[in-house]
């Protein structure tokens, strides 16, 4: 969710402040073509990557967001029931953003991690109890684009460190954690490949045996998938909403992973990818493959669609996990 001014008019366009049952911006109908998948998970996760406004005032653009506060309230319509909040924009609005941003979510009923207002809701927003089984899920960030965590709130937010995070997640293993996620905002910006941090990190940190699962994103482009001794790396989910115009920019993976418990108590993972594509005339999110688009678009927006998916099949088929990918159909 990069909520760019363009976006957030939008959904002020399809708002309605004179009733309080509506949203003043209301983010649902730009992402209405996706919300049967959000609907039929047991989790759903979104990645909110700016600081948001409970009241939806004081609003600003990049470079430092602040975005309306609703996208939170649409986001729980749509399905969603938990946000990562680490991000290079996290400290965008300082201290008080935060705290702003995480009771705007927890007001919604969304879960969150990444961020926190205290130390011990930094280390109890990790967990999750997800059909039974413990869930332990961390968020971390490359950096605050220039801002510092104060220096009596280290626990703020999360820096990408190798040790920290190979420490933390034992300690959850430790604590009795089943199942262990690490999301990652990391890469180079409008880069398809890796970057040196991502393919060595990424690789070393699911070694681990406390990792289970690694979901990246920043790069605002699609990025491969590696599948490592039967372990699952998405270095980057490209964006959801934003206002960049580029075809490569608006192509966009939903990822679905699947957990199952085997006999003996351990868990194995399948994933299934369903690419995604912005329509940037009206700021609204498409499942690429032909066989899951509506029937009534446009002519030219099929032939984006079309090119898009083609697109994130050619970046996907970069990847280690190419042969394993749960993709749709083409028909």
């Amino acid at each position: 969710m990069l909520l760019h001014n363009r976006v957030n008019r939008t959904a002020q366009t399809l708002g309605n402040s004179d009733s309080d049952d509506d949203l003043e911006y209301d983010y649902r109908p730009l992402l209405a073509p996706i919300e049967p998948w959000l609907q039929a998970a047991d989790w759903a996760v979104c990645h909110m990557e700016v600081p948001l406004s409970a009241d939806n005032t004081r609003l600003r653009p990049f470079p430092t967001f602040r975005a309306p506060g609703d996208i939170a309230a649409s986001a729980k319509a749509l399905g969603y029931d938990s946000c990562t909040t680490a991000s290079n924009h996290t400290l965008d609005q300082g201290s008080s953003g935060v705290h702003e941003t995480l009771e705007v979510l927890e007001a919604a009923g969304l879960h969150s991690t990444g961020a926190a207002r205290s130390a011990e809701e930094a280390e109890s927003q990790i967990w999750l109890d997800l059909g039974g089984v413990r869930v332990a899920h961390f968020s971390y960030t490359y950096s605050f684009n220039g801002f510092r965590l104060p220096s009596d709130s280290p626990w703020m937010s999360n820096l990408i460190d190798p040790d920290e995070i190979l420490t933390r997640t034992t300690q959850a293993r430790n604590d009795g954690a089943e199942y262990v996620i690490v999301s990652l905002h990391w890469g180079n910006e409008y880069v398809h490949t890796p970057n040196y941090q991502q393919s060595q990190l990424g690789p070393q940190l699911l070694a681990s045996p406390d990792i289970d699962l690694i979901i990246g994103h920043h790069a605002h482009v699609v990025q491969p998938i590696d599948r490592i001794d039967d372990e699952w790396l998405v270095y980057g989910l490209g964006n959801l909403l934003s206002n960049m115009s580029a075809g490569v920019r608006r192509d966009e993976l939903l990822v679905t992973v699947t957990v199952d418990e085997q006999l003996n108590g351990s868990f194995t993972t399948s994933l299934e990818v369903v690419p995604l594509y912005m329509d940037y005339n009206n700021v609204t999110v498409y499942p690429s493959a032909p066989s899951l688009r509506p029937n009534d678009l446009p002519d030219w927006l099929d032939q984006e669609l079309d090119s898009s998916w083609d697109r994130v099949r050619s970046v996907l088929e970069d990847g280690s996990a190419w042969d394993d990918l749960g993709l749709p159909p083409v028909s």
